[in-house]
This record gives C-alpha cells, sequence and structure tokens, in this order.
C-alpha cells in the first residue's frame, strides 16, 4: 500500500525585509532602490521527513511560530519548498482557514456550489450532496441569504461542512474545532473519524495535547522549524507537556499561600504556576458553581498586570475529576488577538449552554506567553463546577434530544407519554 503523504527533508526559507522598505513604485524610485533587498533569512522548516499511510492520522504539536501552519500549507500546495520535497498521492481536503474562500456578497448556497467545486467536485456531485452539507452545517433556514450576513461561527460550520463533504483522500486541518457548540464539535470529531475509518490520511495541527492523544496515530513535534519527537501520541505529548511544565516552573517564584476575593487559596506549585507576570487575582463561575445541563455558565477572569504584556492567550478548560478534558477553549483559538495588557482588567467567556453529563467538574484557567512558551498564571483544579443531568455520568456529552416512535403497533397515549418525558427533561 503506498504511502498517502511523503514528506522528505523539507526545508522552506523567508526573506525579512527592512522595518523601512518602501512599499510603492514612487516610493521605490525616490530611494533609488534602498532597503529593497532581504536584511536576512531565516528557515520555517528546515530538514522535515516523515509519511502518512491511508487511514491514519498524524496530530502536529508546537507554540507559534514552530513551522506548524507553513508545513500544512506546503503540504496543500500553497507554496513550494526550499529544500526537499512532498509527495501526496490523492485528492487533498484542507482546512487551514475556514471561510476564507467564501465572497460575502454571494448567498451560502452559491458559495457552497463555488467552493465544492474548487475543491475538485463537479456540479453535479454539489447538487448530489448539497442538502447533506447543509444539514451538516444546521444552516438550512439561511442557506440564501448573503455570506457576508452569517456570523464568524456560521461561516466556518459551513466551511468545514463543504471540506468534509468532498470526500478527500487527504484532510489537512488547521485547529477546527473551535467551529461551533461542545455538541457541533462533537459532531466534527465523529465526521472526521468516519473520513479516517474509510481511509483517509489526516494531519491536525492542535494546541490540545489531550487532543492529539486522543485522536492521533502518531505526533509530531516542531520548534524552530526542526523536528523535536515524532512517534506514539503518549510519548511525544508528554514531552511537550514536560517542557512547557519545565519552563513555567523555572519562572514560578516562590511565594507564600494567597487567598483571592471569594477566599479561594491558591498555593504555588500545587494549584497555581506561573511566572505571575500577569496575576489572576480572581475568578468567578456565574450564575452558579451548581447548574443544570443545557444552562448557560459565564467564567469571569480578572487579572492585575504589573507590567506591559504584548498579545497573552487566555485559557479555559473543563475537565471531569478523572482527567478527561471536556472543553479546551483560548483566545488564541477562536481568533481573538488581545491588545499589550498593563493594569487591571477582566475578560469574560460565556457559554451559552453547556450540554455536558451530570457530574462534578473543575474549570482551569490560565494565561500564557504568546508562543505558549510558558504559562503566567494557570489555576489548576480550584474551581470546582456541578452539572445536574438526566443523562448517565458515564457520558461526557448530553445534548437536547427528543425520541420520537413511529410505524409502531403501540397506542397514541405511549407515544406521546415518551416525547413528553423526554421534553420535560429539557
Amino acid at each position: 500500500m503506498r504511502e498517502a503523504i511523503i514528506v522528505n527533508k523539507l526545508g522552506k526559507r523567508y526573506s525579512r525585509y527592512h522595518a523601512e522598505r518602501p512599499v510603492t513604485i514612487m516610493e521605490t524610485v525616490l530611494s533609488g532602490l534602498r532597503r529593497m533587498k532581504p536584511v536576512e533569512y531565516f528557515w520555517a522548516l528546515r530538514d522535515v521527513s516523515f509519511t502518512v499511510s491511508p487511514g491514519q492520522m498524524l496530530g502536529i504539536l508546537g507554540h507559534n511560530g514552530a513551522g506548524k501552519s507553513t508545513l500544512l500549507q506546503l503540504i496543500g500546495g500553497v507554496g513550494c519548498p526550499d529544500e526537499g520535497r512532498i509527495k501526496v498521492n490523492g485528492r487533498i481536503g484542507a482546512l487551514l482557514d475556514l471561510g476564507a474562500g467564501f465572497h460575502g456578497d454571494l448567498t451560502g448556497r452559491e458559495n457552497v456550489f463555488v467552493t465544492a467545486v474548487v475543491a475538485g467536485l463537479t456540479r453535479r456531485e454539489v447538487a448530489r450532496r448539497f442538502d447533506a452539507i447543509v444539514e451538516f452545517a444546521e444552516l438550512e433556514q439561511f442557506i440564501d441569504n448573503p455570506v457576508r450576513t452569517y456570523s464568524t461561527g456560521m461561516q466556518m460550520r459551513l466551511a468545514f461542512s463543504v471540506a468534509v463533504h468532498t470526500n478527500p483522500d487527504v484532510l489537512l486541518v488547521d485547529e477546527f474545532l473551535s467551529v461551533g457548540d461542545l455538541a457541533f464539535q462533537a459532531k466534527c470529531l465523529q465526521r472526521i473519524a468516519q473520513l479516517k475509518e474509510a481511509g483517509c490520511a489526516i494531519v491536525l495541527i492542535s494546541h490540545s495535547v489531550e487532543q492529539i492523544q486522543e485522536l492521533c496515530d502518531y505526533a509530531l513535534w516542531l520548534r524552530h522549524g526542526e523536528i523535536v519527537a515524532h512517534g506514539e501520541p503518549a510519548v511525544v505529548a508528554g514531552q511537550y507537556r514536560s517542557e512547557m511544565r519545565s519552563q513555567t516552573q523555572k519562572r514560578t517564584p516562590l511565594r507564600p499561600p494567597q487567598l483571592t476575593q471569594s477566599g479561594v487559596e491558591l498555593r504555588v506549585n500545587e494549584n497555581r504556576f506561573g511566572s505571575l507576570e500577569i496575576e489572576i487575582t480572581e475568578v468567578r463561575l456565574l450564575p452558579l458553581s451548581e447548574i443544570n445541563c443545557g444552562d448557560g455558565l459565564s467564567v469571569e477572569i480578572e487579572y492585575l498586570s504589573t507590567q506591559a504584556i504584548d498579545a497573552p492567550i487566555f485559557g479555559i478548560t473543563i475537565s471531569r475529576e478523572d482527567g478527561q478534558v471536556c472543553c479546551d477553549i483560548s483566545t488564541e483559538a477562536v481568533g481573538l488577538s488581545l491588545p499589550m495588557i498593563q493594569g487591571k482588567g477582566q475578560i469574560t467567556l460565556h457559554f451559552d449552554r453547556l450540554d455536558l453529563g451530570g457530574g462534578q467538574y473543575f474549570v482551569d484557567v490560565g494565561v500564557y506567553e504568546k508562543n505558549w512558551a510558558y504559562a503566567y498564571d494557570y489555576h489548576w483544579h480550584v474551581y470546582s463546577l456541578l452539572i445536574y443531568s438526566p443523562i448517565s455520568e458515564k457520558s461526557i456529552l448530553s445534548p437536547p434530544i427528543r425520541w420520537e416512535i413511529s410505524d409502531l403497533q403501540v397506542p397514541s397515549s405511549k407515544r406521546m407519554f415518551v416525547n413528553k418525558y423526554c421534553e420535560d427533561l429539557y
């Protein structure tokens, strides 16, 4: 069986130019072509080699600037390598920038046809799959509206749906799980698993170590464009975690236990880690730390920065007592770039609804260096969340459900009882 993706000694070099490089023809003429040449060169990727077989998923880890997205773009045919070679066997489906190919003035229907045809389908094939694409994206009521009227989440859902319905032989995925709510993310994961089972080779970029461990057959860790480790996901993820933990612990100052305004005790190197250049001073779960499944939840974080910090990343993770991560969200994952911060501030994450199974959870919060190199402040298993649900605690998800019985020889009163019972649960 031939490999779906072959990357051999891949290298990609970029140029750095002078900050005052001319940007117009007039400026170029007046400057006498000065500052037009590159100041220096740097390698975004160097000596990268690996293969991916049909039906395998490779997960790529690394901090910002490690070369992950550059690697995915080169595999997808965006740009050419300066060293080595890439060979891809089969049709490529790429989720590199969800929604980037949409035209705002065209309707969702028109954009589906344009995007799918560009991806390699015929118009007849798109027409056959159109209803499935729209149903998966959950946009039946909006499909004939201009895409410029869509929210970012709606555009991302539609783009994801188009990409996974082109039946690619190779799927390239760059942080796709920021699309939609928990229920939609679960549906995305299920579709990815179906493609993998059908023989699709998948390359996934993710900042979530847990996601890489759970989904991937192999993992690859990039640092400054070079491979640090390549192999079993658990081993590579462990090495990656160890480096970040080591960098964080090196920067964690010795400090006596502190109490937040609400009386929560924070102990350095027990439930609190980080350099503390930015401090999380208070965390509130609103309206309460005990909610019903399907209720909304807001996580309110107050922070204090004694110095100017450029583009920090805030992250929130919801996990069970057994360590199972149920939700991992960061400002970076949803494309929110924070400005330089200093002094006191507040940031709040709003969940419109949490469809999690009943049980005890922890809401871990952190603020990180802009390249994920280490944590400024991270609170682990400090803030507990209790969720009540009729669904068993063994289930992670507890989405809204409604049983429907048809074509069965049962009394109508019994059918109504089943429907009413399930409706009463929600």
